[in-house]
């Protein structure tokens, strides 16, 4: 296929043409809104070019049947806007309206090259975060009452821009109060002066990052609001991100095993390493914010609010085997919830450590000795189904009532070995479908035709089960072959290439590399798991949500949809099985505490996220967030109560979940053998 994009590529480029539309932008903004040409960046000689060609890719072989049209437009200056003034707290009303002379003819300056708009905006937000900068640094440097009753919006992203800078003023004098609080209840011994002191030097850091953008930054950031228009997964990586991308890869496996991306204010756990000290401390998920990075055991934290990936990076790996401290913010953090610090030992991740592990769990349940065994398999890696054949031949030799595939947390991987690895429960038949840009669908079979293992099965999801993992647990559940248990997977239904772009333009410039969504995976039932991901026949309660964690959460997600079904006979229909293991499990958890709790903790989740204003007020807040502690300790006490007091089975207290899920697999096991 590159073969054959190379010359399409080679052939429309050489034709390009293109011309700066200055006069449109000298009509928009008027003598009032002239930048300091100290502040200006300009498009380098070979962006529009490199433009022309991604526009091209986009609309020729993303899944998406592009439109460059008014519509997309609009969209892509949303996002635009989002992306520099996600809170609206930087630009005026004023800008924005003369925005809107461009709302409708991006489309026509991706098609031509003309990038002036583009830069023209980023400018003006340089700008005004520089006017805003101002204001801040003076504020923050006098006397903030902290004991004033005042409430702040938490979330501005939908609310009106400010129309005046005295009102923009306002709007940031709360947004440095409330700064000032956080710092002062994380930082519990640092006077106001030593917090405002560390607000200070977190904005300085943000104005010097904006500062240092450059045409690359700007163009970079530009593209990712067109991609973005089409679907979250497709994005553009200008020539020092993609080098970053490729060190943070090499960086994960002898660090901390995660990769980070910058997300607003604060550097985001991006991917946890399966098998490095991250994932092995089941404490960081992704979505994770960074806020601070400490040295050894004694180390003073660092805060690192608004610095660029790069610099972190360096700050948070280290030799293998030496300590890291990290302040973070919780992904499913409420209001009231403090940064959590983690303590993690630095360590090259060993590739044995992502591999699939077994365990037995024996426990008895309705009279009855069960052997289970679990499975544990962190990704998709190249030599799964191998791994998977050995563990589960070593199962049945250890006579095993029922087998479980517990897929939590397994972000996908090897389309190639989940196929192998389905292909271990089944005779034969397909076990995948992938359709293309060109609407061409191959079905994907088992290509062994042996069934390792054909005894009671069970599959463990979550929401961060996705791509790799929901082709496995939709394959599974379609043939009737096992149980799925757990919440809904993630809902990742696309399948992206990395294009180096320089392999499709001669030119003399390092250009950037574009990861572009390019097909779709349908279950052999004809059902996309795009968006709606896997729904479990046993369903957990979960405090994430695909509307709020999944892929259903990205307002551009490409949408659910079905093609033809495949040909395939089922191994066996458990419908008729599920409503009694649904009252059997529905009855089990009204004992179990860990359940118990569980709804306890969604609905406090819920609850602190419908808070829509916070306090300004010292006491007040104070207040709030020792009764919300207070109540966290009593209900963590009584919980290690009641476990001493009822003599809880050491299966619960492992892991309930998997346990449950272990019952379930008894409950059908002894369901089965009745009828």
């Amino acid at each position: 296929m590159k073969k054959l994009l190379f010359s399409f590529f080679v052939l429309l480029i050489t034709a390009y043409g293109c011309k700066a539309q200055n006069s449109e932008i000298d009509k928009v903004l008027n003598k009032d809104h002239k930048i300091d040409t100290n502040l200006v960046v300009m498009p380098a000689p070979y962006q529009p070019k490199e433009n022309v060609l991604i526009t091209t890719m986009l609309r020729d072989i993303h899944y998406r049947k592009v439109n460059l049209n008014d519509s997309l437009s609009s969209v892509i200056l949303d996002n635009y806007l989002k992306y520099l003034d996600n809170q609206r707290m930087f630009f005026l009303q004023e800008d924005i309206d003369k925005f809107q002379a461009y709302r409708y003819k991006f489309d026509d300056y991706m098609k031509s090259g003309d990038l002036t708009a583009a830069f023209e905006i980023f400018n003006v937000f340089k700008r005004r975060m520089t006017e805003t900068m101002k204001f801040v640094m003076s504020d923050l440097k006098g006397n903030i009452d902290l004991n004033k009753n005042e409430e702040m919006l938490i979330n501005r992203k939908d609310a009106p821009y400010p129309k005046t800078v005295e009102e923009r003023n306002e709007l940031w004098r709360k947004r440095d109060k409330y700064d000032v609080l956080n710092a002062f209840f994380i930082n519990k011994t640092k006077s106001q002066k030593e917090c405002q002191d560390q607000v200070i030097r977190r904005q300085q850091n943000f104005h010097k990052l904006i500062l240092q953008y450059t045409a690359e930054d700007v163009f970079q950031l530009y593209i990712n609001s067109v991609t973005s228009a089409l679907d979250p997964h497709t994005e553009y990586m200008s020539p020092s991100t993609a080098d970053q991308f490729k060190i943070a890869m090499n960086t994960s496996v002898e660090g901390i095993g995660a990769t980070l991306s910058a997300d607003g204010d604060y550097i985001t756990i991006q991917q946890v390493v399966p098998g490095g000290p991250a994932f092995k401390s089941k404490q960081v998920d992704v979505g994770d914010k960074i806020m601070s990075v400490a040295q050894g055991d004694s180390g003073k934290f660092v805060d690192i609010v608004n610095w660029r990936v790069d610099d972190a990076v360096k700050l948070i790996r280290g030799t293998p085997g030496s300590v890291v401290r990290l302040l973070l913010i919780k992904a499913k953090a409420g209001i009231n919830d403090l940064p959590v610090e983690l303590r993690l030992v630095r360590a090259k991740v060993i590739i044995e450590d992502q591999k699939a592990k077994k365990e037995i769990v024996e426990f008895n349940e309705d009279g009855r000795h069960f052997k289970m065994g679990i499975i544990d398999l962190p990704t998709f890696y190249i030599g799964t189904a191998k791994d998977v054949k050995k563990l589960l031949e070593e199962l049945k030799a250890e006579k095993v009532d029922g087998v479980i595939v517990d897929l939590r947390g397994d972000g996908g991987g090897s389309l190639q070995e989940v196929i192998e690895m389905a292909g271990l429960f089944i005779k034969e038949g397909p076990i995948v479908q992938v359709r293309d840009y060109m609407n061409i669908t191959q079905v994907d079979q088992d290509p062994d035709p042996n069934i390792v293992y054909d005894g009671p099965l069970a599959v463990m999801t979550d929401i961060r089960s996705a791509s790799a993992s929901e082709i496995f647990a939709a394959a599974i559940q379609d043939y009737g072959r096992g149980l799925i248990i757990g919440s809904k997977s993630y809902g990742k239904g696309t399948v992206q290439t990395l294009l180096e772009l320089s392999k499709y333009m001669s030119a003399n410039d390092r250009l950037g590399q574009l990861k572009l969504t390019f097909a779709k995976f349908y279950r052999i039932n004809g059902s996309s798991t795009q968006r709606k991901g896997v729904t479990p026949d046993i369903q957990f309660p979960s405090v994430s949500t695909q509307k709020e964690f999944g892929e259903e959460s990205q307002s551009s997600a490409l949408p659910w949809d079905q093609i033809k079904t495949s040909k395939f006979n089922k191994f066996a229909d458990l419908s008729k099985f599920i409503p009694k293991l649904k009252e059997k499990h529905d009855e089990r958890i009204k004992n179990n505490a860990d359940f118990k709790y569980l709804v306890d903790d969604i609905a406090e989740y819920n609850k602190q996220k419908e808070q829509k204003e916070i306090s300004l007020n010292l006491n007040v807040r104070k207040k709030e967030m020792e009764d919300y502690d207070k109540k966290k300790k009593e209900r963590e006490q009584l919980k290690v109560k009641n476990k001493n007091e009822v003599n809880v089975p050491e299966k619960e207290s492992k892991d309930f979940e998997l346990m449950e899920g272990a019952d379930i697999l008894g409950d059908y096991i002894m369901l089965k053998g009745q009828k």
